[in-house]
């Protein structure tokens, strides 16, 4: 495993992390959750993400169960909060009042005293950004989060909330959790990636395989078993059109020609932009999370005929007008 900055600070992330949403405490058992957590921190990954929103609640209890028997200090965990987790007005949003209760709740979920990162999960307009700015400062002088971030803000909200952090001379966020592969790009390749890099945060990027359309595994249709075959998850049979199957149908060409998986292929894709501190990547098996892996020793593979071909394949920048 290879570890890369998170940004202009000092801490390190492995650069293939795994994540809790959809997954944990929701689409796979507690037990092979936490078989998932120790397989992933025995291969050298640090970095796991969460929320306090994934599975109401319940994702951050079943990683906090499986941290217990991990060095704490090993681990670099994260947390996030902006959607309804609480009754009332108050209990969405970044005010202070429901920051300060929702990092309370979620250290109890995941039964430590701190986590490391912590995200701003939307951009919140009613709340003033100099507010946001002094809770998360706040919490970071109270110990109970060492770095702080946003998540899928737009580029010029970001460059916004640095410099009213810098005006009032508190800390400022260290990173931006943005959803980056081959069917949405456009948007941080010209506006998110360049700011980052000019204000110095880091990128954990999210859905790298596309909610697992990018692996290839809905190219002769929808598997019984698989995430799209859920029944509470329409949206994801919404994702799965012709034009984006034609696209993966043809990623997969190249891959096999690389002798890779279309997956490993897709995360290669990503781990080639080395602004990218980590990539975090979902898993309902082992074997899966296995192959995740795998796909940082293909990034040597992929040189700019073979970057040229997956730009054809996917019509950039036409690709992003699919959603």
């Amino acid at each position: 495993m290879h570890y890369r900055r998170l940004g202009r600070s000092g801490l390190k992330i492995s650069e293939i992390s795994l994540g809790s949403w959809i997954t944990f405490g929701n689409q796979i058992d507690r037990q092979s959750a936490m078989d998932l957590i120790h397989t992933a921190y025995d291969q050298g990954v640090n970095f796991f993400d969460n929320a306090d929103m994934y599975a109401n609640g319940q994702a951050e209890i079943v990683m906090g169960e499986a941290i217990k028997t991990l060095p704490r200090e090993a681990l670099v965990l994260s947390s996030k909060v902006f959607w309804p987790t609480m009754p009332g007005p108050n209990g969405r949003g970044l005010s202070r009042k429901h920051v300060t209760e929702s990092i309370h709740a979620s250290l109890r979920r995941l039964g430590t005293d701190y986590v490391d990162l912590y995200y701003c999960h939307r951009y919140d307009p009613d709340t003033p950004l100099e507010e946001i700015a002094r809770v998360m400062d706040d919490l970071v002088h109270q110990g109970k989060v060492l770095y702080w971030g946003t998540s899928e803000w737009q580029a010029h909200q970001i460059a916004q909330l640095v410099g009213v952090s810098r005006q009032y001379g508190l800390i400022p966020p260290s990173m931006e959790q943005p959803q980056y592969n081959l069917f949405h790009r456009r948007r941080f390749e010209e506006e998110i990636a360049p700011t980052c890099r000019e204000h110095g945060l880091g990128l954990t990027t999210f859905s790298p395989l596309y909610h697992g359309i990018l692996t290839g595994k809905y190219n002769q249709g929808i598997p019984e078993g698989s995430r799209a075959a859920l029944e509470d998850l329409p949206w994801m049979r919404d994702r799965i059109t012709p034009e984006r199957i034609a696209s993966v149908r043809k990623l997969t060409e190249i891959a096999q020609e690389l002798e890779l998986t279309t997956g490993q292929l897709s995360l290669a894709w990503i781990l080639r932009r080395k602004e990218i501190s980590s990539v975090i990547t979902g898993a309902t098996r082992l074997e899966q999370f296995d192959e995740n892996v795998a796909a940082v020793e293909a990034v040597e593979l992929l040189t700019n005929d073979i970057l040229e071909r997956i730009d054809t394949a996917f019509a950039y920048p036409a690709s992003e007008s699919q959603r």
